[in-house]
């Protein structure tokens, strides 16, 4: 998968990696159509540190459904 082009296959793709990695309940709720391309990097800087880590504390999964939060569309 080549993370660099916008699209909306590769937002989908990171989403659910995400919360496929952090394994939460309440990601639930947090879907790839609700972000949209101008926002696509920092997406994408949330995936690529999910993805580096083996294991978060509350606080960071908590963090981190707060940026992704923050990113969602209006």
């Amino acid at each position: 998968m080549n993370l660099t082009e916008k699209s909306a296959e590769n937002v989908e793709y990171m989403v659910d990696q995400i919360k496929e990695k952090l394994r939460m309940l309440n990601f639930g709720a947090i879907k790839s159509t609700h972000f949209n391309e101008d926002m696509y990097e920092e997406l994408k800087d949330i995936y690529e540190h999910v993805m580096k880590k083996q294991s978060f504390s509350p606080n960071e999964m908590q963090a981190i459904a707060e940026e992704l939060g923050n990113l969602r569309k209006a």
